[in-house]
């Protein structure tokens, strides 16, 4: 597949690692997902990208400062090619601004915020780095969901960050589920919407690997937690897991 080099508004398009100790997260992740790794050094307060193949396809790094407690979590940034009007929506639509749209020298521009039921989220405007430059491939992202408890809550928020076209394909009650899709990202949803009874509101990052069940074996062996057993689905064979230190994600040989 070549190189994925543009993203359409509201497609998420990079997630990132924030950890305690980057090096144990590359111990793990190096043999789970095939990364290599490189580290921008201090002038990027030692971010490091997570490479398959060569490509982009994640990033690493330490807590800010002052940030040294905060638990280890993937954060999935939405595409913006105005980050500072998407920004400027959030907290008109009752969501939570916590860092504003400030440059990436280089890269792009960024912003941070939590939405109404406390879930974080980041925006990208691409620049220099676009995202990840492959997915849906063993070694890449392959699918980004919202969990939460409050379903058509969330759904109304993020439309009014992004022009979002949000398909129930669930019961909605026992099941509710809405796959989204964006203008310009094709007739394939981009992410989804599930709620949970989760306490933690958050989005979510499915990885995708080539052997599920070799994966849940690694994950076990290299300190991790597999979660539930590798299981199939009509979208592949799934391992809900944590990594060393605690953060969610979910493993999957694609169909």
């Amino acid at each position: 597949m070549p190189p994925r080099d543009s993203y359409p508004d509201g497609a998420p398009c990079w997630a990132d690692l924030t950890t305690p100790d980057p090096q144990a997260a590359r111990a793990f992740y190096g043999p789970v997902m095939g990364w290599e790794f490189e580290d921008l050094g201090p002038a990027m307060n030692g971010y490091t990208m997570c490479r398959s193949g060569g490509r982009r396809v994640a990033g690493l790094m330490p807590p800010p400062p002052g940030g040294e407690g905060m638990p280890s979590m993937w954060n999935v940034y939405l595409a913006a090619s105005d980050v500072d009007a998407v920004y400027g929506r959030v907290a008109a639509a009752d969501g939570k601004p916590v860092m504003g749209p400030h440059d990436v020298p280089g890269a792009g521009r960024m912003a941070y915020a939590f939405d109404p039921a406390g879930a974080s989220f980041g925006l990208w405007q691409a620049g220099g780095h676009t995202g990840a430059e492959l997915v849906g491939e063993p070694g890449a992202p392959c699918w980004y969901e919202l969990e939460t408890s409050e379903g058509a809550e969330a759904d109304a928020f993020y439309r009014t960050l992004f022009p979002y076209e949000q398909e129930q394909i669930g019961d909605g009650r026992d099941f509710d589920y809405t796959a989204w899709k964006v203008p310009g990202g094709g007739d394939s949803p981009v992410c989804g919407r599930h709620r949970t009874g989760t306490a933690e509101p958050r989005w979510s990052v499915y990885l995708a690997v080539p052997d599920a069940d070799a994966a849940a074996e690694a994950v076990q062996r290299l300190g991790g937690q597999v979660l539930v057993d590798p299981f199939d689905s009509p979208h592949g064979r799934m391992v809900p897991c944590t990594d060393p230190a605690g953060a969610r994600l979910t493993l999957c040989r694609l169909p």
